[in-house]
């Protein structure tokens, strides 16, 4: 077993002898304590023809074990007013709980045999297959999500971030307990978890309940899952319509960008930030504020191992479909050439900074960010390291990772064919 005390005051780092990776941080102020337990899998990791298994697997943890019914779990859970979750994102999954600090015990050891030994009830899984069906049909019908699937199709080809995480009504279909029970033995091992405990607890007391949890869980005879190899990403920006009577069109723009480990990063988040975050943002301010084209207007930037994507978009009326167009890519393309002022560089940084530090604010929130950096390997000292990056971004700096990606744009558009199909044709 190796541990070290990093720079963050009271934070411990432990990595136990089957590999698991603890981080806890001692917070007496209220007498909470949360944790999330992180592992290396996402719908990054899923085959094709099995998307959103991962998620479908995560919904499914919280449903029984051998010893302990759904009902049963949900019981123990709300006896003591605890809270207990599951999540999978596209490069992680997690497993989130809160309790007070005297529950902490019980529902850690709770949360941490649905970890191990989840049992799949074949009642829960078709539960869980009608939920996620109707889920699916809902997001059908929900313009913004049919213009960002088609974007996202457009924009990653085979690449597993192309796909929904939720999956699709076929493979979501297809799902099969020994499916799960196959995907769970191959990638739910212990060198492949981190677990974040944050709150009224040492870290002796939070260690020594993990190692009675978690200590004896051993790492598979097998070699470690192979590592993952993508498709690439090729860059052949394309115009995609989808038509559909709706009320307003939906017109995004989307261009390749950075993963979280690619230096231009930080100066990717700060120009999100002043393009799209917010009513003080550029694309809210010069497109609704000034000319009226949006009921909707902003941008977004995911944080992804791999390549990821710099989306604007912008809801407008149909007939505006064209200038809500070109408005958005010039807004966006602009920053190739037009260096911002010192002035909205520090706004921006104010504020992508202060959002920062107010998500950091409670147990459950600093547990999840601690967690997160450290499952996509960037460490907890990524913490300081990010606001560092982003406080040493320059105006060229901002300049020249615009001049780097903002280029030809892949575009999605949904709305009415009439207004949607002639601007679509034009940029065929």
């Amino acid at each position: 077993m190796t541990a070290s005390l990093l720079q963050a005051p009271r934070l411990h780092r432990t990595v136990l002898a089957n590999g698991l990776t603890v981080l806890v941080l001692e917070n007496p102020v209220a007498d909470i304590v949360s944790a999330r337990m992180f592992i290396r899998v996402g719908s990054a990791s899923e085959a094709s023809h099995q998307a959103g298994l991962v998620s479908f697997l995560m919904g499914l943890l919280t449903k029984g074990t051998a010893a302990l019914s759904s009902m049963a779990i949900a019981e123990t859970v709300e006896s003591v007013g605890a809270s207990l979750g599951t999540d999978a994102a596209a490069d992680y999954s997690v497993i989130s709980l809160k309790t007070v600090s005297a529950d902490f015990p019980e529902i850690f050891a709770l949360a941490a045999t649905l970890l191990r030994q989840p049992s799949f009830p074949t009642e829960e899984i078709e539960l869980e297959r009608k939920l996620t069906l109707q889920q699916i049909r809902s997001m059908q019908e929900q313009p913004f999500t049919l213009a960002f699937n088609q974007l996202r199709q457009d924009m990653y080809g085979e690449h597993p971030y192309a796909r929904p995480g939720i999956g699709t009504e076929a493979t979501v279909g297809a799902i099969t307990q020994p499916d799960l029970v196959d995907f769970h033995r191959q990638h739910m091992r212990p060198d492949s978890v981190v677990i974040t405990i944050v709150g009224r607890i040492t870290p002796a007391a939070a260690l020594a309940q993990v190692e009675q949890a978690l200590g004896d869980w051993q790492v598979p005879d097998a070699s470690s899952p192979p590592a993952l190899v993508f498709p690439a990403v090729l860059t052949t920006p394309t115009c995609s319509m989808a038509a559909q009577e709706t009320n307003q069109a939906i017109v995004m723009v989307g261009y390749p960008a950075a993963s979280v480990k690619h230096p231009a990063y930080a100066a990717l988040k700060l120009i999100n930030t002043y393009l799209g975050n917010g009513l003080s943002s550029r694309l809210f301010v010069e497109l609704r504020e000034k000319r009226g084209l949006a009921y909707d207007v902003s941008a977004f930037y995911p944080t992804r191992l791999g390549p990821s994507q710099f989306v604007a978009y912008i809801g407008t009326a149909p007939e505006n479909t064209a200038t809500a167009l070109e408005g958005l890519r010039f807004e966006v393309e602009r920053l190739q050439e037009t260096v911002l002022s010192d002035e909205e560089l520090q706004s921006a940084k104010n504020k992508l900074l202060g959002q920062y530090a107010l998500g950091k604010q409670t147990n459950a929130q600093i547990a999840q960010l601690l967690g997160w950096y450290e499952i996509l390997g960037l460490g907890v000292e990524y913490d300081q390291g990010f606001q560092d990056m982003v406080a040493a971004v320059t105006v060229l700096d901002a300049e020249a990772v615009a001049q780097e990606f903002f280029h030809k744009p892949y575009i999605s558009l949904l709305g009415p064919e009439e207004a949607v199909g002639p601007v679509a044709a034009a940029h065929a």
